[in-house]
């Protein structure tokens, strides 16, 4: 990816102490949004550009990003989104059902009609997006969507195992669109989640974000399987 298109993608750091966390976290956050496509190429010297901070904490993001499978390298300068293979999309998607599942069954001990309606607020924008076929906006609120809900399950490690997963399966969700937009299941198993959030019913939120999921993986193996 150009600086150009990167910088269209993230916006530059604040010089703050923790430069290097910082970097690491905003990358982070940015694949696991799936705002990379599966084989995006990157460089330090990119990433550097775009988050407005020097070659050695971009270098440093990306040498642990590798080191936790969201990279793999292409060459001694660059670095690309993997694409997911069906081996790994299974093995994801089985340990996303289980994880994100009991995250959304158990968000409802802590919901608060607050949440509920920063839920509806979410949705609001992704349906704008979707309308205008602004897939790259609709991942990003889709992400503080669902991350949204598993937070309040009070399980910080649980949420940060089910990040570890979004990091693998983040950038395959653009293959989703324009798939998803036309069909809309996706709008589908949010609304039934923020109803069964506004009721307190754990199981519902865990049903809907499984189906969720599943709707995902189906069309995904469908993509996977057609490039051999």
């Amino acid at each position: 990816m150009s600086e150009h298109l990167l910088a269209g993608v993230v916006t530059p750091i604040a010089r703050q102490s923790n430069l290097g966390e910082l970097t690491y976290g905003r990358l982070k956050e940015i694949i696991v949004a799936g705002s990379f496509p599966p084989n995006e190429k990157l460089t330090v010297r990119s990433v550097a550009a775009a988050l407005g901070v020097s070659t050695t904490p971009a270098r440093d993001a990306i040498n642990r990003l590798l080191s936790e499978g969201a990279l793999v390298n292409e060459g001694p300068k660059t670095v690309v989104i993997p694409s997911l293979t069906l081996d790994a999309l299974d093995e994801v998607t089985a340990t996303r059902l289980a994880l994100e599942g009991l995250a959304a069954e158990r968000s409802v001990l802590a919901a608060a009609p607050a949440d509920v309606t920063a839920l509806e607020r979410m949705q609001a924008a992704i349906n704008a997006g979707l309308d205008a076929a602004d897939y790259r906006e609709v991942l990003k609120i889709n992400r503080e969507f669902h991350f949204l809900i598993y937070r309040l399950a009070g399980w910080p490690r649980l949420v940060a195992m089910i990040e570890s997963l979004w990091l693998r399966v983040g950038p395959s969700l653009n293959e989703l669109y324009p798939d998803f937009a036309q069909n809309r299941r996706g709008v589908s198993n949010h609304m039934a989640a923020i109803d069964g959030l506004r009721a307190k019913d754990g199981a519902k939120v865990r049903s809907a974000v499984e189906q969720d999921i599943r709707d995902g993986y189906v069309r995904l193996k469908a993509m996977i399987a057609a490039r051999g």
